[in-house]
């Protein structure tokens, strides 16, 4: 996630980091070069151009901007409930760790707290398609009691499992028992949350007409701007294309909100941060530090 001071005039103009620019160049350069080439044709060539109307554009370029932001809100909505879902993460471990305190053995505390800073990695991973029991199993006292199908919910069966067995021998209240309960039930909706953001894009068909569109509008933008523009046809064109591909771009990228690209959320930093609260809820003085930006990214 992009973490960058207020833009200013200079920055809004020439910021790179977190921008779309980078991924949108080479199509905008197309859309510009085509645009050259049209208006070198009507310039030198007026016999094998045929004047287009700006008419259809107009209403073409209405319905696509409706259409584009109806997407583009339906992305953002995948990120911002992704974001409350890691919200309530944080929410349910730091809950968890408060309510712990009836454990009176500190072991067994410890090794409960620490399985949910083993299950925010996994978690973590698991949306990333990436290995859940290799970043996870630092945390776990037996991971080989966690098995590989889906560690993220084997560690709140294990941690559930432990629990049970406390409130089983007395050593804390049923009352107590169930707020622990309700605790991993909430960690288990958080993990069905983000799977299904993750597991659910947007319509196929829906996106691909939307991909369609664009490139069919700006390609033929150029036929339409070359006679009552002359040489500004390219700019102007370049400029439609930029916003049309970059809101595109964007929606792409906020569609999935669990990846490593800059404007996904930063779920490092989330993780770390349910590492200091656990480890300081067990009294541990030395913190891993809090995690910042690198070149204004939060990872």
């Amino acid at each position: 996630m992009i973490v960058h001071p207020r833009p200013d005039v200079l920055r809004v103009l020439f910021t790179l980091k977190g921008s779309i620019v980078k991924r949108i160049a080479l199509r905008c350069l197309m859309i510009t070069l085509l645009a050259a080439l049209i208006v070198l044709v009507e310039r030198h060539f007026p016999a094998f151009f045929y004047p287009v109307s700006a008419t259809p554009f107009t209403l073409l370029g209405l319905s696509l901007s409706i259409f584009m932001s109806f997407r583009n809100n339906a992305c953002y909505d995948r990120w911002w409930e992704g974001r409350k879902a890691w919200g309530q993460l944080i929410i349910e471990v730091r809950s968890f760790a408060r309510e712990s305190v009836a454990i009176a053995d500190p072991q067994q505390r410890q090794t409960i707290l620490r399985a949910l800073c083993g299950f925010a990695h996994a978690l973590n991973a698991r949306l990333r398609g990436e290995d859940e029991l290799a970043v996870a199993r630092p945390w776990l006292a037996e991971p080989s009691a966690i098995g590989p199908h889906n560690v993220c919910d084997g560690i709140l069966r294990d941690v559930g499992a432990q629990c049970s067995r406390l409130a089983e021998q007395q050593l804390i209240s049923e009352w107590r028992y169930t707020l622990l309960e309700q605790r991993l039930v909430g960690l288990s909706q958080v993990q069905a949350t983000c799977e299904r953001i993750k597991g659910t894009p947007l319509p196929f068909p829906y996106t691909l007409l939307l991909h369609r569109t664009i490139y069919i509008f700006c390609l033929l933008l150029p036929f339409a701007l070359a006679e009552p523009l002359g040489w500004l046809a390219p700019l102007f064109t370049t400029i439609v294309g930029y916003t049309f591909f970059g809101l595109d771009a964007i929606g792409n990228e906020l569609e999935d909100p669990f990846g490593r690209d800059e404007n996904d959320l930063p779920t490092d930093a989330m993780v770390r941060t349910v590492e200091r609260d656990v480890l300081s809820a067990l009294g541990e003085a030395a913190l891993p530090p809090a995690l910042q930006p690198v070149e204004y990214v939060l990872s």
